[in-house]
């Protein structure tokens, strides 16, 4: 979470909704790449210094967040990015803000639009935590992003290009 339009007492209601969320259920923990700016530090620290089961990190690069992002249980975010790379992983998607640029992830049902509201965001965590049709839903419903194959057919036909240019050798590696 690092929105300008989520800093401040959004951005505080919601650390405290997830604070009180983790502490209601043993079972959950949080990884939170925090972004570097000063304003999101202090907030995340203020709220989840005292919470050994939310970890603090730095932001991760593309790959570690993939592979972060592929354990989870589920992802909250206000990023946009994120919003159409989690859906891919098949993990539900709950968007923390009250609009989105991507609204056929909410249409087609891998992004859910929660808001800052802290009463929304734990009702929606309690679903997916305890009713299994609500979690699976996100993860049945059509990606309107993709599949996350993109790179393995985009491999696939440049090889076949290139065995009918004839550089047998080249396509080979691939």
């Amino acid at each position: 979470m690092h929105r300008r339009e989520n800093w401040g007492s959004k951005m505080a209601k919601v650390f405290a909704a997830m604070n009180q969320f983790v502490n209601e259920h043993e079972e959950v923990a949080v990884v939170f790449p925090v972004h570097p700016n000063p304003i999101v530090q202090k907030l995340a620290h203020q709220y989840f210094d005292d919470n050994d089961r939310v970890q603090l990190i730095k932001p991760l690069d593309v790959i570690d967040f993939h592979n972060l992002a592929a354990r989870s249980w589920v992802v909250l975010t206000d990023s946009g990015g994120i919003q159409e790379e989690a859906p891919a992983l098949k993990k539900p998607v709950l968007v923390l803000r009250e609009s989105t640029e991507r609204p056929e992830g909410v249409t087609a049902g891998v992004l859910r639009l929660v808001g800052t509201n802290p009463d929304v965001i734990k009702t929606m965590l309690n679903h997916l935590l305890h009713d299994e049709v609500t979690y699976q839903s996100f993860l049945t419903n059509q990606n309107p992003y993709g599949d996350g194959q993109a790179a393995q057919r985009i491999v696939k036909i440049i090889a076949q290009w290139l065995l009918k240019e004839g550089d047998t050798d080249c396509a080979s590696n691939y």
